[in-house]
Parts: structure tokens; C-alpha cells; sequence
């Protein structure tokens, strides 16, 4: 018979039954928590939401910002047997109500700020039974959230799940396109937290963990919940949108000693012209969601001090899988495979490549997805057996160092040869004036695919677009240069920070037509 196992009793009641409720859990703007207080929170919310009809494998949407509630919520659905599926809370009503019609979810969670937005949701949501959260006006049944989690009586009973059991759901728009919920197992969570959080990121009890990435994105949940609560250590939550001075200053009030964000983020820190010593605490940071360049790296670590672990994760896998490790950092590389995890390389004929050529990274681990929810077509493109395809293309190294080239879809086919964006937004990114840079496709007047890079410049920096082609023909091979700059003050982004290259491409589809 397979062994019990609830996530949510892994994360809290460990450190109960060892005498470390006393600990702090949580902390920031919300207030602060000891996993004492934060366990009797959770035993309480779960006897509410099984007053509220909450079923096993039954689903809670959650529309919240990150915040003690935020956990609360996530861990009593997991501990009775539901599925808590944080969604991002950039999500207009529209887009809101299209993830309960999807999930079939009887509840949903909304933190105040959010109550208008919630309320006009669950308006299009048939099979929406009741809404949890405070200020939320509309015709189903409201349950406070103060309520639920001062319940008159803690309600201890863990319901019978395994390793292998539905543990939540997080919607990815992913390798294939549109938003899809990959459906995780209880099992993952020990999974990512005994491999990456401790083999890789070295967390300990003492660390408190600040996140840029907020914990509807898989990258989030593990830096603000995950690793900090499997290990005893706290996590500093922010609800309000991440920015450079206010993470700052959470970091100093708070005592920061993880620091987690992704590339955009780290270069908005310098070009907000932070002091050097603005990060006391932290001891490291972590990146992850995009490949971080090497000069950016460069940049970030000798301005703060901190040295920046750069990895690559996907929602399909939970968290991070390929990393550089502390001491061991190579940059412009995403490091190698955390314990655990095998990788692959397949070039386009399916077959595993040699050193040093490109192909689709694939990996296989424990902590995979079982799949989409109501997804076929798109679960047999991506889970492929026990392996899963990233949809990124990769190149290896002789001493094992994997280098991302970018999305196997963004790559570019100059002159009958194939451009890594990357390959030329390091060099851009090389030039002292280039704060960021990111390269896409576009046609020229005979049809053919040739880059254009969009470049924000530095603050106070001046340079030509003419001035940084001829940089990037003086460091790379004629047919890699831009052949058009364009000059932006920011890039259209994801809910969870990455640059979407999809708009930069449609953007692009007629600059080199109007010379």
C-alpha cells in the first residue's frame, strides 16, 4: 500500500512535532507569523472550508495577493484533499472568469484589493458555487476571510493523500500558447525542496526569503513558500507589485538573506540607480524565467556584491532543474542539471546531439506534472513519455555547462544559418550605453528573416543605432548584426515579468519594410 503524504503536513507539522513553532514562518507588510500561529491558521481554514463544502480534488481558484492569507489558503486546501490553483492577479475579469469556467473551481479566493475584479468574474462563472474574501459584492455565498481562519475550533484531521495525489494546479501559457493548468502531485513539493532548495540554493533555518516573483508563478511559490517553509526558515511577503526601491526596502526592514527575481528585474535595479550597499543582508540571489546574459551578471553582482545563481525552471516541473551552483558560477551559462533531473539535447530529427551543436533541451525528474488539466493534444507535445520538452534550444559544453540560445521558436534563419537572439542581445548588452536588449525576426523586402534589436539604454547613457551595429559587427559575424535598432523605454511583459517577444515580433513585422 502507498505511503501517506500531504504536502501541507511536510511544510508545517514537521517543525511542530520538533519543537519549532516558536520559529518565525512569515513576515512583511502583512504581519508576522510563527509556525505555531500559522499552523493553528491553517488547521482553522480547513475545518472553513470544509464547512463550506470544500470536496477532495474539488478545486480553489485563488485570485490573491501574496500575503499570510495567501498561505493560509494554499496549505488548508492541500491538507483536506482540495486543490488550491493560484492564478495571476494581473488577470482582468474576462480572463479571470475563462480560469473558473476552465477549472470548474466551487470556490473562489479574493483578496480585498481584488474584490471588484472577483465580483464581476464570478458573474461568468456557472459552475462558481461560493466566494471566499472580504468586500466582494455579489449574489453567491461570501465567506470572509477573516472568518474562515478564525474558525471557533482547529481542525487537525489531514486527509489520506500520497505522493502521488493532486496537490494544486498552476496555469502556464507556457510551451504551447494559451493559459493551461499543469496539475502537480503532493510528491513534487518534497521533491523540489530536497534537490534544488537544498542541494543547489543551500537554504537553512536562518534565511529569510524575498521574492520579486510572486507565488502564483511556479518560480514565486517555491522562493516564498516552498524552501522557506520546508526547511523552518521565513518568508518576507510583498503584496503590492514588485518594484526596485520598495524590495529594497523590504530587504533592509526585514532582513532579507535570499534575494529571488529574473533578469528584467535585476536590470531595473541598476538602471534605478540603487547604492552598492543597498542589500546588506542578502547573501545570494537567484535568477530564473529568462536566460540571464552574462554582462547583465557582470554588472548586477559587481555594482551589489551578491553573487546571482542563474537557472532555468518551468511550471511543468515546478521549479528550477539546470543551475549554476554557489562558487561554481559560469556566467552567460545556465550552469548544469540539479541532482535529480536528466538532460538531453534532440536536434530536429529527434536524435540526441554532440557537444557544442543546438537542439530543444528536455528534461526528466520526479517533480514533473502529470499533465494539463482538459489538455490532450497539448500533454502528449510536451510530456513525451518520462521526458519533458522545455521548448527551449540549448547548447552543451565539454565540461557539462549548458548555455540557453533562446526559445526554439524565437531563433532566427539569417543567410541559411541559424542566430541565437541571445548571441547577439549579449553583445548589445556588452556595450556600456545598453541597459537591455532583446533581439526578434523580422522581414526584409525580399521576405527574408533578419534581426532588429530593441535596446533601452542605460540612465544617462546616449548612443546611434548606427554606432551599435557597427559594435556588433566588430564582435560577431556579419549576418548575426542588427540590421535595424530601435530604441524603447521598456518591453511589454507577462504577468510574471518575462518579455513577451511575441509582441516585439509583431512590432517588428514592418521596420526593415519602411526604409
Amino acid at each position: 500500500m502507498t505511503e501517506p503524504f500531504n504536502a501541507a503536513a511536510y511544510l508545517l507539522d514537521r517543525h511542530i512535532e520538533r519543537g519549532d513553532g516558536d520559529r518565525l514562518a512569515l513576515t512583511g507588510v502583512g504581519g508576522d507569523l510563527t509556525y505555531d500561529q500559522l499552523h493553528d491558521r491553517v488547521l482553522r481554514a480547513a475545518g472553513g472550508l470544509r464547512a463550506a463544502g470544500l470536496l477532495p480534488e474539488q478545486r480553489l481558484l485563488m485570485f490573491m495577493a501574496d500575503s499570510p492569507d495567501f498561505v493560509t489558503l494554499f496549505l488548508a486546501a492541500m491538507r483536506i484533499g482540495a486543490i488550491p490553483v493560484p492564478v495571476s492577479t494581473m488577470s482582468h475579469a474576462d480572463g479571470l472568469a475563462e480560469l473558473l469556467r476552465d477549472s470548474r473551481a466551487p470556490l473562489l479566493a479574493v483578496s480585498p484589493e481584488f474584490a471588484e475584479i472577483g465580483a464581476a468574474a464570478a458573474a461568468d462563472a456557472p459552475e462558481l458555487a461560493g466566494v471566499i474574501g472580504d468586500q466582494v459584492r455579489t449574489g453567491l455565498p461570501v465567506l470572509s476571510l477573516e472568518e474562515l481562519t478564525r474558525a471557533p475550533e482547529p481542525d487537525d484531521r489531514v486527509y489520506s493523500t500520497t505522493a502521488d495525489s493532486p496537490a494544486f494546479w498552476l496555469y502556464t501559457s507556457g510551451t504551447t500558447g494559451s493559459p493551461k493548468a499543469a496539475m502537480h502531485r503532493h510528491g513534487s513539493v518534497r521533491v523540489v525542496c530536497e534537490t534544488y532548495g537544498a542541494q543547489v540554493l543551500g537554504i537553512r533555518p536562518e534565511d529569510r526569503c524575498l521574492s520579486a516573483a510572486k507565488a502564483f508563478f511556479a518560480y514565486g511559490l517555491g522562493n516564498s513558500l516552498l524552501f522557506p517553509l520546508s526547511v523552518g526558515a521565513a518568508a518576507i511577503l510583498e503584496p503590492a507589485p514588485s518594484r526596485p526601491d520598495a524590495l529594497i526596502d523590504r530587504a533592509k526592514t526585514y532582513g532579507a538573506t535570499l534575494f529571488f527575481a529574473g533578469p528584467t528585474f535585476f536590470a531595473n535595479m541598476l538602471r534605478a540607480a540603487l547604492p552598492g550597499d543597498a542589500l546588506p543582508g542578502v547573501r545570494l540571489a537567484t535568477s530564473a524565467g529568462e536566460a540571464l546574459p552574462a554582462a547583465l551578471y557582470q554588472r548586477w553582482t559587481s555594482h551589489f556584491g551578491i553573487d546571482i545563481l542563474d537557472g532555468i525552471g518551468m511550471t511543468e516541473m515546478l521549479h528550477i532543474f539546470l543551475s549554476n551552483r554557489p562558487g561554481q558560477v559560469r556566467a552567460g551559462t545556465t550552469g548544469v542539471a540539479v541532482p535529480g533531473y536528466e538532460l538531453r539535447i534532440l536536434g530536429e530529427d529527434g536524435l540526441e546531439v554532440t557537444e557544442g551543436m543546438p537542439g530543444t533541451l528536455h528534461v526528466r525528474g520526479e517533480s514533473a506534472a502529470t499533465g494539463y488539466w482538459s489538455r490532450y493534444a497539448a500533454s502528449r507535445q510536451v510530456f513525451q513519455g518520462e521526458w519533458l520538452r522545455t521548448g527551449d534550444t540549448y547548447v552543451r559544453d565539454t565540461e557539462g555547462f549548458y548555455a540557453c540560445l533562446g526559445r526554439t521558436s524565437d531563433m532566427l534563419k539569417v543567410s541559411g544559418m541559424w542566430v541565437s537572439p541571445a548571441e547577439v542581445e549579449n553583445r548589445l548588452l556588452a556595450h556600456p550605453a545598453v541597459a537591455q536588449a532583446v533581439v526578434v525576426a523580422a522581414l526584409d523586402a525580399d521576405g527574408l528573416e533578419k534581426p532588429v534589436a530593441y535596446v533601452v539604454l542605460g540612465a544617462g547613457a546616449a548612443a546611434t543605432g548606427e554606432e551599435l551595429v557597427k559594435f556588433c559587427r566588430e564582435g560577431l559575424p556579419s549576418y548575426k548584426r542588427p540590421r535595424k535598432i530601435v530604441f524603447v523605454g521598456g518591453y511589454p511583459t507577462t504577468a510574471t515579468g518575462k518579455i513577451r517577444r511575441v509582441e516585439l515580433r509583431a512590432m517588428a513585422a514592418a521596420v526593415l519594410l519602411e526604409e
